[in-house]
């Protein structure tokens, strides 16, 4: 008889049976967007975080985040523990606030940035840098531990 050859994921799509590679992998991929989610969801929890009905969605690199923070600096943390996470590039902020105030700069660090040359760089003196560590709480846990990449908040002086 001989050999035949055949398309070697047909066969799932022509019999109802079973799933193509092409099936499978785009549905773990749903999986893995989904556990990310739920991943940083809890995360926003753990860092008491106040955000009534925090929903976040992850599609290719892109979260989409809605709720209603207790005011602008949880929502502009919220933005930040989620778009300073591996495999985010876009953070799409759909979220209100109950307590309106006035919305931070943000900085991304480059390589030899401190966060008393961020401070000179935004308010003139490097003495300020603990209100940019404050404001970076809790996700920043030392001054020192800033990387490249990271986006910072940077809060208007009062």
């Amino acid at each position: 008889m001989g050999l035949f050859s055949f398309i070697k994921n047909a066969g799932a799509k022509v019999f109802g049976i079973g799933k193509t590679d092409v099936e499978e992998a785009a549905e773990a991929k749903l999986r893995a967007e989904a556990a990310a989610a739920a991943s940083l969801q809890e995360t926003v929890g753990d860092l008491q975080l106040q955000v009534e009905n925090l929903n976040i969605h992850i599609v290719d690199d892109i979260a989409t985040i809605t709720g209603m923070a207790y005011d602008q600096a949880t929502k502009e943390k919220v933005v930040l523990v989620v778009g300073n996470s591996n495999g985010i590039a876009t953070v799409d902020d759909q979220m209100t606030v109950e307590h309106i105030e006035p919305e931070a700069q943000f900085h991304t660090v480059v390589s030899g940035d401190t966060l008393g040359k961020i401070a000179k760089n935004y308010y003139g003196n490097a003495m300020k840098y603990p209100v940019i560590f404050e404001a970076n709480k809790p996700m920043l846990t030392h001054p020192d531990k800033i990387y490249p990449g990271q986006v910072l908040r940077i809060p208007a002086l009062d």
